[in-house]
């Protein structure tokens, strides 16, 4: 994997705060070179911010430059962004052995840079987002059954009216996708009482007992998954084979005046149709961190609806994230070096796209 006299030299694709740069650099100074220039990176807009700025360009100069960095790098942080013809990055980096990206979700990246049948090792970022992304999701599920609405409204126009809300307990949580992040949400589910339940992968051999949740529908009964459903979260890898699975059937077969939570990506629904169930109240309550388009169309008529939760695919982003994908990558890096790829943690099957 590593070059013949032992050495990777390193490139920082995205942008990256100092301080983890150097801890990067601290796994082996005598073995390990990091190209790192921010100068060639747009300005972050947010900490941990991995795209920067929109609308950033390279000078033919910079450009010239960033060709050069790519040319000499055998590992990538990050899929680095496109040339200013649109031409991929990756076409400029014959050498490329390894990429550790800082996202867990990139089947699509992986689809577009033509990577499925490649021999390149790809390392993604399970896990990292687990805690935060199922934060997210209670957020969303206590803010529909305490009726935060509600009383947000009536706080405003200083009403004061005893009313009656819900509780989570006794309802039934439905997943699609338990990997990391699945089987985290479930953790946090049993914890208010809820009855849990999954889909299981295509060729899955997991069982309801292993996964420690009520029960596990194979693959091809959704809709007998989704008709017991109080509260579906979506949380499984963007493939061909999730491409629009939660359709018009999918969606009308959902337990009625379910909540709908999509922490995964917008093309898994048919956000047409989403909206239609919306408006219709058969949905009783939705949280969107991802959406089909993004940034969402400002005509778009979800955000008008009042019983949808926007956010704008930020549900993941906290201040330790960085920390933590730069852990991961300092132990894939030492295992690489040492010539010990069975211990790198997080690869990524190209084929299957996760």
């Amino acid at each position: 994997m590593k070059n013949n006299d032992g050495s990777a030299t390193i490139l920082i694709t995205t942008p990256l705060e100092g301080g983890h740069i150097d801890r990067i650099r601290s796994v082996s100074q005598e073995r390990v070179t990091v190209l790192y220039d921010p100068d060639l990176l747009p300005p972050t807009r947010y900490t941990c911010d991995h795209n920067g700025i929109d609308g950033f360009t390279l000078s033919p100069d910079q450009e010239r430059r960033w060709k050069k960095y790519l040319q000499s790098a055998d590992i990538l942080w990050n899929f680095p962004p496109n040339a200013r013809d649109g031409t991929r990055g990756l076409d400029f980096a014959p050498n490329v052995k390894w990429i550790q990206t800082t996202s867990s979700g990139i089947g699509k990246r992986i689809e577009e840079q033509n990577l499925t049948d490649s021999d390149i090792l790809i390392t993604n970022s399970r896990g990292v987002h687990a805690g935060p992304l199922a934060e997210f999701v209670f957020l969303v599920l206590l803010s529909h059954v305490k009726r935060l609405l509600k009383m947000q409204t009536e706080q405003k126009e200083r009403h004061w009216e005893r009313f009656c809300s819900n509780e989570l307990a006794g309802q039934t949580l439905g997943l699609i996708g338990m990997g990391e992040l699945g089987c985290k949400i479930a953790s946090i589910g049993r914890v208010f009482d809820m009855r849990i339940i999954a889909l299981a992968s295509p060729g899955s051999r997991k069982t309801a007992h292993a996964l420690g949740i009520d029960k596990l529908f194979p693959n091809s009964q959704l809709h007998d998954m989704l008709s017991e459903t109080d509260a579906l979260v979506l949380a499984a890898p963007h493939t061909p084979e999730t491409e629009k699975m939660i359709d018009d059937s999918a969606l009308g077969a959902l337990k009625k005046n379910s909540v709908f939570v999509n922490i995964a990506r917008g093309d898994l629904v048919d956000e047409l149709t989403l909206i239609k169930h919306l408006k219709h109240g058969r949905i009783a309550f939705a949280g969107l961190d991802t959406l089909t388009e993004e940034p969402l169309p400002k005509d778009s008529l979800l955000w008008d609806l009042p019983n949808v939760l926007i956010s704008p695919h930020s549900a993941s982003t906290v201040e330790a994230e960085n920390e933590r994908i730069t852990e991961i990558f300092c132990h894939n890096l030492l295992c690489y070096l040492e010539g010990r790829p069975e211990d790198m943690r997080n690869i990524v099957d190209n084929r299957l796209m996760y």
